[in-house]
């Protein structure tokens, strides 16, 4: 059994903070569970564009507001608290936080990532070894 809490995550290298984001890694493929999870904070009147080629990724608001656009077909769905959205088909899509608002989500990846993971130039995570 694997038992966390978010503060044993906080300001650890499983804490990944960037100017748009902080993603709280909280369970990695080394969990052997064959899914990763993390606490991710998207920042106040951020935009990111972001396509996961390589993971399908179901992603849950628990806090704040904003939207994402699903880049195939130009559509834009509001985000608040109680929304999922699942990226089944590798979307491409842009994601936007409200101004003066942060979103808090709880994103579920398959295959699981490492936690070591950085978007590379296309919005993409590398699959890991």
């Amino acid at each position: 059994m694997i038992v966390k809490h978010l503060d044993d995550v906080i300001g650890t290298a499983a804490d990944v903070d960037t100017a748009g984001w902080n993603s709280r890694r909280l369970i990695y493929k080394d969990a052997g569970v064959g899914y990763s999870v993390n606490d991710t904070i998207i920042k106040p009147g951020t935009e990111h564009e972001f396509e996961y080629k390589n993971h399908f990724e179901t992603v849950y608001c628990i806090e704040g507001e904003g939207e994402i656009v699903d880049l195939a077909t130009g559509v834009t769905h509001p985000i608040r608290p109680g929304t999922l959205y699942c990226l089944n088909q590798h979307d491409r899509h842009i994601l936007r936080a409200n101004k003066g608002t942060h979103m808090r989500m709880v994103c579920v990846f398959n295959p699981p990532l490492t936690g070591r993971e950085v978007h590379d130039e296309t919005g993409a995570y590398a699959l890991a070894d």
